[in-house]
């Protein structure tokens, strides 16, 4: 679910925040390896850490071949990505089409101020592996997953009326909520979550101050 839909930086249209495209069908064994290469990885990223983890380990631990695990995956970003997408499609889930304030049938304001939150705490309920597979900035920065929340949060801006470059003002927003920058508030300036998601409300407020936008 995490494919970006067409860029929604051009032209004042609301962005279709929907899968773009459908990947292409594995074949049957092929499928379920990749389900097997993501368990197993899964389970070591549990018990060792997601930054200990090795595609040598996981091609053992799954009895398979190092050369399967490159082929399937490309490097360990890749592999650490994959295992990550299947948890951030229910973040998705949640703000696409969930209940709200984080989904839709409330204000778009209303909306701004709990993606925040929502993803602050997904982000920590998964956070060693966030922090291990957000380590390249640039494949982070131009993944399907970052992507669309760039558009959602556009949409949102939009709507809301909100003044200045939507791009900018976005990408200011999605700053705040970076993974490494959390974690680093949280553990080596020691700020509770709730302050992290007050500060969040209050950007909201100055860059989307008119509170006015439908769902």
């Amino acid at each position: 679910m995490n494919e970006p839909p067409r860029d929604p930086l051009v032209g004042p249209t609301d962005i279709a925040l929907t899968v773009a495209v459908e990947q292409p069908r594995l074949r049957a064994d092929a499928a379920r390896n990749r389900i097997r290469l993501l368990e197993v990885t899964a389970r070591l990223a549990d018990e060792r850490g997601a930054a200990n983890v090795t595609m040598e380990e996981v091609a053992a631990a799954a009895g398979v071949g190092k050369g399967t695990v490159f082929r399937r995956f490309g490097d360990r970003t890749g592999l650490l990505m994959a295992l990550l997408d299947h948890r951030e499609q229910q973040l998705q889930a949640a703000f696409l089409s969930g209940p709200p304030p984080l989904g839709p049938d409330v204000s778009a304001v209303e909306r701004l101020r709990a993606f925040g939150p929502a993803v602050i705490r997904h982000e920590m309920a998964n956070g060693d592996l966030y922090l291990a597979a957000h380590a390249d900035t640039d494949r982070r920065l131009t993944s399907g997953a970052t992507l669309l929340r760039l558009s959602h949060v556009c949409m949102l801006l939009r709507r809301a009326k909100a003044p200045g470059d939507i791009e900018l003002v976005a990408q200011t927003l999605l700053g705040y909520l970076d993974t490494n920058l959390v974690h680093h508030l949280r553990t080596r300036r020691g700020m509770p979550v709730e302050r992290l998601e007050a500060g969040w409300c209050e950007l909201v407020a100055r860059l989307a101050p008119t509170g006015e936008g439908g769902v």
